[in-house]
């Protein structure tokens, strides 16, 4: 892993079966993600969304699955339709018990303009750890 890649790694105190759903429903992800006007877990099916900068800037991402191992992996790029820049993003699932260890890698983000806070590698390992350790792992304590 270089230095331009993020790694999130958490245990979710959930079935592999239940977080590929949280991962791959689009309507389960608005409760913990973004919301996805539509979205397969099909390789080349794009789906967008939008997300908010630091300073209220309006990013709109644009997103195609690029690998799908149903319960194992999502694999999908990540770019913005007016900025430049193209990485990857990888979901990888690990069935430990009844609970599931995801790990999740996001490459390319030397891609994105330096000139921004929002797309320093900081700013992408903040987004992305509170996306996973709290924002997912929230959602199925609060299914308890």
């Amino acid at each position: 892993m270089n230095d331009n890649t993020v790694f999130v790694e958490d245990l979710i105190d959930a079935p592999v079966a239940d977080v590929w759903n949280a991962l791959t429903d689009q309507e389960l992800m608005k409760q913990w993600y973004f919301t996805v006007d539509d979205f397969r877990a099909e390789k080349g099916f794009v789906f967008r969304f939008s997300g908010q900068g630091s300073k209220g800037e309006n990013y709109n991402h644009v997103c195609t699955i690029t690998e799908v191992i149903p319960e194992k992996k999502l694999q999908h790029t990540w770019t913005y339709d007016t900025i430049p820049g193209n990485s990857l993003v990888t979901f990888e699932l690990i069935p430990e018990g009844n609970s599931t260890r995801l790990q999740l890698t996001h490459e390319g983000l030397d891609t994105f303009p330096k000139d921004s806070p929002d797309f320093a590698k900081a700013s992408f390992k903040q987004g992305w750890t509170e996306i996973i350790t709290v924002n997912l792992a929230g959602f199925f304590k609060n299914r308890d």
